[in-house]
């Protein structure tokens, strides 16, 4: 990624916070395994600034730890914190739901503005589908992470959005390495998408409620599955 004339720092600075994360998420870059400003400058083939920038960016979404004298590091999670995520996506977006589902204005009226968007959204939830039932890890974050910012756009809060795709990446992070280690990864891959996007596009309350209650139950049950000491160790490739 050598820098151009016509390439921005602040552009510059997003294309490596860009592929930085692609890598972290897909588990090419482990927890534990520190790495410095200068070691990424020259991978990149680029100037220190952008890359410390970038690195902070990734920092301050919770994906890296950075230590004043050694440099940066994936976040290691915890089933703990693993478990915390799982609650407080619950929370939040129960509490989304609720509002176009239980307010005032009946749903289908609410949700006709977005239409358009859920069209998207659905090809989104076709790709996602698809790459959990194959296992295909490496397809299916990226389609994952896109269906819930676009399905997230229709909530019109860029607030919750945002919260909420920050869980989601670091969900992943702390996934990635227990599942590519596991025989039956097929089986741990949430693949509701497809149900849940025409649920919402039906205004069907009831069907919404019941694939988010899925969803809940298949992060609840995995975490179960981890705590208990099942799944193999991160990282592993047995």
């Amino acid at each position: 990624m050598p820098a151009s004339g016509g390439v921005t720092r602040s552009t510059l600075r997003q294309q490596i916070a860009d592929a930085l994360r692609d890598e972290v998420l897909a588990g090419r870059m482990q927890p534990r395994v520190e790495f410095t400003v200068k070691q990424i400058a020259e991978q990149y083939g680029v100037s220190a600034t952008p890359v410390r920038e970038a690195l902070f960016d990734l920092s301050a979404q919770g994906l890296l730890e950075s230590d004043q004298h050694r440099g940066f590091r994936v976040r290691e999670f915890t089933v703990a914190d693993y478990r915390a995520m799982v609650e407080a996506r619950a929370l939040v977006i129960d509490g989304v739901f609720r509002a176009i589902f239980d307010g005032a204005t009946p749903a289908a009226t609410v949700l006709a503005v977005h239409r358009p968007a859920l069209v998207s959204v659905r090809r989104r939830a076709e790709e996602a589908t698809r790459a959990a039932r194959s296992g295909d890890l490496d397809v299916l974050i990226g389609y994952d992470l896109r269906f819930w910012r676009e399905l997230g756009a229709v909530i019109g809060n860029s607030y919750i959005n945002e919260f909420l795709q920050r869980l989601r990446m670091q969900a992943w992070v702390f996934a990635v390495p227990y599942l590519r280690g596991d025989a039956d990864v097929c089986d741990w891959l949430w693949n509701g998408h497809r149900e849940l996007v025409e649920a919402i596009a039906a205004a069907d309350g009831p069907a919404v409620r019941a694939a988010l209650d899925a969803y809940y139950a298949h992060g609840r049950n995995w975490a179960d599955r981890l705590a208990a000491g099942n799944p193999p160790h991160p990282g592993h490739r047995g």
